[in-house]
């Protein structure tokens, strides 16, 4: 079994999977001085606070969560996270990929259509409780109790908390600024090692800066230096679990050396590169 990250005085960190939970990434920390920068994940994320006071940060304003609140944050949601009291807080994450939550909002007849959470923070220290059960029965070796209480924990939520997940597309009368924006993602992307200047990449889908930049935030919630650096933690994750070493993967990437990848991906992730490595791809993480 892994052992927690040390992320500095007072804090640790662990990031993992269970082999026999697959779709699903696990987090369990305790944080002080570490903050989130702003990023979004492909899957859900549900948290589950059990010390201290969490401060997330959405595009509608920031939300506290307490000893008992179960944080839930949908796909592709721009978001923030930081101590919101000088001892940190302390948490133990599920993060579900979006295809398990749709299979079992599917199974149970929770919710039509795209899943998704209506609400960010509720207070159910029930639910806080069989997330931690779910950590703890992982860490045990437990596959048949950490399956049970995973889908047992999303079933309930959906039921109580769930809806159908909003289109993620623009209104009618965005519809070039949201296609604009679409084009400066994929453009993004494939040229994520060596990427364009806004002018020019304005200039390439056919509007300016200014325009670019208000239209790219509608639509993802960050502007595009901001999303490309969340995109290119997400590359890393992918490369470091293949087997890639932090230096490999810094430059496949993007980034000016491994320093630069581990600040970032630190900032996001919530563990070191090195620290994320050896809990996937058995590596020594350099």
């Amino acid at each position: 079994m892994g052992h927690p990250e040390r992320a500095g005085r007072g804090e640790w960190a662990r990031h993992w999977r269970y082999e026999e939970l697959p779709g699903l990434d696990l987090l369990s920390a305790h944080y002080i001085r570490h903050t989130f920068r702003r990023h979004s994940h492909e899957g859900f994320t549900l948290g589950a606070i059990s010390g201290g006071i969490e401060e997330v940060g959405l595009p509608g304003g920031v939300v506290r969560a307490h000893p008992g609140s179960v944080v839930m944050i949908n796909p592709e949601v721009a978001h923030t996270a930081r101590a919101g009291t000088p001892g940190g807080w302390t948490y133990a994450t599920l993060y579900p990929s979006a295809e398990l939550v749709s299979a079992i909002a599917d199974e149970v007849g929770a919710v039509r259509g795209t899943p998704g959470f209506r609400e960010t923070v509720v207070h159910d220290p029930a639910v806080a409780e069989q997330i931690r059960g779910v950590h703890r029965a992982a860490e045990a070796g437990n596959a048949l109790a950490a399956d049970s209480l995973l889908r047992v924990v999303i079933a309930r939520l959906l039921s109580q908390y769930g809806g159908r997940l909003p289109a993620r597309t623009p209104p009618p009368r965005d519809a070039a600024a949201g296609r604009a924006a679409a084009l400066a993602r994929t453009l993004l992307e494939e040229r994520m090692a060596d990427p364009p200047s806004l002018e020019r990449l304005a200039r390439e889908v056919g509007t300016s800066p200014f325009a670019l930049l208000r239209a790219f935030r509608t639509a993802y919630g960050m502007p595009p230096h901001t999303w490309l650096t969340d995109a290119r933690v997400r590359r890393a994750r992918r490369l470091l679990e293949g087997g890639s070493t932090p230096a490999e993967t810094a430059v496949a990437v993007g980034f000016t050396d491994q320093p630069h990848l581990n600040r970032h991906f630190t900032r996001i992730v919530g563990v070191p590169p090195g620290a994320y490595r050896r809990e996937r791809a058995g590596g020594t993480g350099t």
